[in-house]
């Protein structure tokens, strides 16, 4: 009986301490299916290996030196020239604030530095299948200040309709009025496309979340991290 060749993650680091990113790169090549292709203490060293070799994932940190490049053109630049790399941000600073700006620029997962080696090995699996990963503590305090769904289109990074599918238990007004609101859209703004009012959408959501066995935002983000991806 033959075995399937295991799929390998390939991996590059960006972090100024060169202690932090040695650490990271030891715990990661333990791990049979990641290998670490390159690490680099500074954005513009990142992008000129990036454009010699492409990678799965980039794990990097979102406040690099100041003479550096900041974390969030990175972030947009590496959305625009190796859009197939998916960055995973590793950060001390996880501020509202920080995680809505991050994301909006095309990162796929926020970890924080107090984590543990097992956490970012999970994060990096989880970006590479091609879903949003992002802890629950951050998410919560996302929750205290907006709605995460108004602080990013989460279409650009999950496959909403494959996971839609697996409602089908939902009316076609439930799945409607969700499918917007994966999208981005206020109650408000959900109400006027369809030109019902504010409280039906709010009722035809709060019963999509109901059949779905989730009770609010969060909980229906880790639904979507959960099922967000077909086989």
């Amino acid at each position: 009986m033959t075995t399937s060749p295991l799929a390998i993650c390939t991996v590059m680091l960006l972090d100024d301490h060169e202690m932090v990113r040695q650490g990271i790169a030891l715990g990661l090549n333990a791990e049979a299916d990641i290998q670490v292709t390159g690490s680099y203490g500074t954005g513009r060293q990142l992008l000129e290996a990036l454009a010699r070799q492409r990678v799965d994932v980039v794990v990097m940190d979102f406040v690099l030196a100041p003479s550096d490049i900041d974390g969030l053109s990175l972030l947009q630049t590496l959305g625009r020239r190796f859009s197939q790399c998916r960055a995973l941000i590793v950060s001390s600073d996880y501020s509202p604030a920080t995680v809505s700006l991050a994301l909006k620029a095309g990162c796929w997962g926020i970890l924080g530095k107090t984590q543990n080696l097992t956490e970012l090995i999970t994060a990096i699996r989880t970006v590479a299948q091609g879903r949003l990963y992002i802890q629950p503590c951050m998410l919560a305090t996302l929750q205290g200040k907006h709605s995460a769904f108004d602080l990013v289109t989460v279409k650009s990074t999950v496959d909403v309709s494959a996971t839609l599918s697996l409602t089908s238990g939902l009316t076609p007004k439930e799945r409607e009025v969700l499918r917007c609101f994966l999208d981005g859209m206020s109650v408000s703004s959900i109400a006027a496309k369809f030109s019902r009012s504010a409280s039906t959408i709010s009722t035809q959501k709060q019963s999509a979340y109901r059949k779905l066995g989730v009770r609010n935002d969060s909980e229906l983000f880790k639904f979507i991290q959960q099922f967000g991806g077909p086989e």
